[in-house]
């Protein structure tokens, strides 16, 4: 006669059925709360403890714990292990708070020499001080349990993140002064070249120590199945640096350029010739950029005074370069071009840069500022 099992059947609406043979199939969820179903599953559709114990090869008592607390407590209780469970903490809350609140302080305000925490160093010190501050609970905490609570604590006093302190008083007010130009950019875009008024519009700033670099040996190209990309040797050549002063049009994307040695006032002043031969005597021209000493020096203040009405700076805050369209262009240039160009001499280097804006002049992009532009009204 076979086996008739005394235990109960397992009841289950459709819905829960449902979201259990869901949960059978996850990939994502924990590996328990799979098993657990399975087990709920198999057990429903008639299955005995041993056939579904063999099936998921594990253990006749794990199926019948699983079992009877879905019998006894319903099948969604049955998925999460009871409270209660596991070793009760031997740390206090008070002790994680200590541990916590030295995190936030730096090694050296305690005498060390490092300038961050380790969590091998803060557990030595935790060993070393908590007796004395009342938390004995700390005295055998090891790296991975102070792992663990700073994790838990969301703490990582072993990183640094960096952030930019706003120094400029101001920075609101001429942050507003140079959106305020891009959305007239973007009004005088929309209304079209006969009627916009003569005015150029022009994000300026200076890229400085472009390297010219030349390899000692020749790159080896890629070769199909064997070499993937391109090779080349570690040790190079250095024949200086030059330095790239560049206005991009924000109408028409045209990007004025001039390439030399340094960037002082008189490189700036050859700049501002450069770009005023460019456009017509009626035109005003818009100038974005920084307080860069050549922007605001006596040499430069005395050329502006020769060309009275012609010119107009707007500058950025102090460290808000980011507010700088050119900048935008520089990435680009620097991803294309400049990371990993080789060159024999520095006019090489000059002459490639020469030909990348005349490359980019014969295709020009629009660049067009997004940010903060819905905040701005124009009167």
């Amino acid at each position: 006669m076979p086996f008739v099992s005394d235990k109960a059947k397992l009841v289950m609406s459709p819905e829960s059925k449902k979201e259990l043979t869901i949960l059978s199939r996850s990939r994502t969820e924990p590996a328990q709360r799979v098993e657990r179903a399975r087990i709920l599953l198999a057990y429903e559709a008639g299955k005995s403890i041993s056939a579904i114990a063999r099936d998921l090869r594990t253990n006749r008592p794990k199926v019948e714990r699983c079992i009877n607390k879905a019998l006894q407590l319903g099948v969604g209780a049955s998925l999460a292990d009871l409270p209660g469970r596991g070793k009760p903490p031997t740390i206090t809350p008070e002790a994680r708070a200590w541990l916590l609140s030295l995190a936030c302080q730096k090694p050296k305000e305690f005498g060390y020499s490092y300038e961050l925490w380790t969590t091998r160093l803060l557990a030595h010190h935790v060993h070393k001080h908590c007796v004395a501050a009342g938390h004995p609970s700390l005295l055998k905490v090891g790296r991975g349990t102070v792992s663990k609570i700073l994790t838990k604590g969301q703490v990582r006093p072993y990183k640094i993140r960096y952030y930019l302190e706003r120094r400029d008083p101001e920075f609101e007010t001429k942050m507003a002064q140079v959106l305020y130009v891009y959305k007239e950019v973007e009004i005088m875009q929309e209304v079209g070249k006969q009627d916009r008024p003569l005015v150029a519009v022009l994000s300026y700033d200076e890229k400085p120590s472009i390297q010219a670099i030349e390899n000692t040996a020749p790159d080896l190209p890629p070769v199909p199945g064997s070499q993937p990309c391109v090779a080349r040797d570690h040790e190079y050549i250095r024949h200086g640096t030059l330095s790239l002063m560049a206005g991009i049009d924000l109408l028409n994307g045209h990007v004025h350029a001039l390439v030399a040695d340094r960037h002082r006032s008189r490189e700036f002043i050859d700049f501002l010739k450069k770009v005023d031969e460019a456009y017509s005597p009626q035109s005003q021209i818009r100038m974005v950029l920084d307080n860069h000493s050549a922007h605001i020096s006596k040499e430069t203040q005395s050329y502006l005074a020769t060309k009275p009405n012609r010119f107009e700076f707007i500058f950025t805050p102090k460290h808000g370069s980011w507010l700088n369209l050119i900048e935008s262009f520089f990435s680009k240039m620097t991803r294309t071009l400049l990371r990993g160009i080789r060159v024999s001499s520095k006019k090489e280097l000059k002459e490639r840069i020469g030909k990348y804006i005349t490359e980019v002049n014969e295709q020009p992009v629009v660049f067009r500022w997004r940010y903060g532009l819905e905040s701005i009204a124009l009167a």
